[in-house]
């Protein structure tokens, strides 16, 4: 089996190509610019009114990007569709300025845009050249999603999924959506399979969220194969999750936001969440997700961290490893797809 794997992350979009005949380590392995930063680029070098078709992405810089863009006297135009990558509430889009395309309006002389998280044939055309095979029996893709719904904000809805999903321990593969189970509210993973399917690929692709991901990819570094009761933690741009594991299964996690965590704080919670202290309160009030814990572990092993603010773990007086699945610290996400397929 040929399975290709993409880790859509802030900063970067990690690749694997995993045949099964083969070792992990000899997988052809691709880091890339995250989309939203080579999109962010293409505004910034356009001197025209630009329009937006497409889907919707991880926003990252570009929603900024836009409003430079009209400070400079341009007007931006985008597809309803697309345009929930700014805000869900279309409302809320055009209080920044943006218009909503009008069909009764003619925008050919615009410079026209495509918003996506995902361009497999601007992946083929790359592999080709190298005179690669670009033929996959499967297709898993992870993308951070807060999910939406009209009534709570994306930080209380992100975790109280989080929350339902964790009701009894389980394994960190429990987290990738296979089949047509994907609830609807998580439009960034829907967004995801409607591009490939518009890319003339029949099969479903396996998606799920970049954090978890990359928990289930940590779950498979060779250190962390030894440990029973352990910690992992994903220190990203944006947000810090861990997850406490005892005999292969989630036991509690907790999510922040990275800028709000001190090496003191993160050690603090690291051991609350292991204990089976920490509440979601204290780190809700802390400006971060929450936190939700089903049992304590029964000791902090070691702490199995990736994600590229990692070094914040170093701050800490804690005993930690920095997770290199495969051999690659940065392919902890895509291992974590190949096994949820696997699994």
């Amino acid at each position: 089996m040929r399975i290709l794997a993409i880790d859509v992350g802030t900063g970067t979009q990690d690749i694997m190509i995993y045949d099964t005949e083969k070792e992990l380590e000899n997988s052809i392995k691709l880091v890339l610019p995250s989309p939203h930063l080579y999109i962010s680029q293409m505004i910034r070098e356009c001197e025209n009114d630009i329009y937006f078709d497409g889907d919707i992405m991880g926003g990252g810089k570009i929603k900024n990007t836009i409003l430079e863009h009209m400070e400079k006297g341009y007007r931006v135009v985008m597809e309803p569709t697309c345009a929930k990558t700014i805000r869900d509430d279309l409302e809320q889009v055009k209080s920044f300025g943006i218009e909503i395309a009008d069909n009764k309006e003619s925008y050919e002389s615009f410079t026209r845009i495509t918003l996506g998280d995902i361009n497999i044939t601007k992946l083929s055309e790359f592999l080709l050249g190298y005179d690669l095979e670009f033929d996959f029996d499967e297709i898993a893709i992870a993308v951070q999603d807060h999910g939406y719904s009209p009534d709570m904000g994306d930080r209380d809805f992100r975790f109280e999924k989080i929350r339902e999903k964790v009701q009894k321990p389980i394994s960190p593969l429990e987290f990738g959506f296979r089949d047509d189970t994907l609830p609807d509210y998580f439009t960034r993973m829907q967004a995801v399979r409607r591009q490939v399917a518009n890319e003339g690929i029949d099969e479903l692709p396996l998606v799920m969220d970049t954090k978890f991901a990359s928990i289930a990819g940590m779950c498979y570094d060779e250190i962390a194969e030894k440990l029973n009761s352990y910690i992992v933690i994903d220190i990203g741009n944006g947000h810090t999750t861990a997850a406490s594991i005892e005999g292969g299964k989630i036991q509690g996690v907790f999510e922040h936001h990275t800028s709000s965590l001190t090496g003191e704080s993160l050690e603090r919670y690291i051991k609350r969440l292991a204990s089976g202290e920490i509440t979601h309160e204290e780190v809700y009030n802390d400006h971060g997700h929450g936190a939700h814990v089903l049992n304590p572990i029964s000791e902090i092993e070691k702490v199995i961290v990736s994600g590229p603010k990692r070094e914040l773990i170093e701050k800490t007086n804690l005993d930690w490893h920095h997770a290199a699945p495969g051999g690659d610290v940065m392919m902890t996400g895509t291992v974590g797809l190949i096994k949820t397929m696997q699994g």
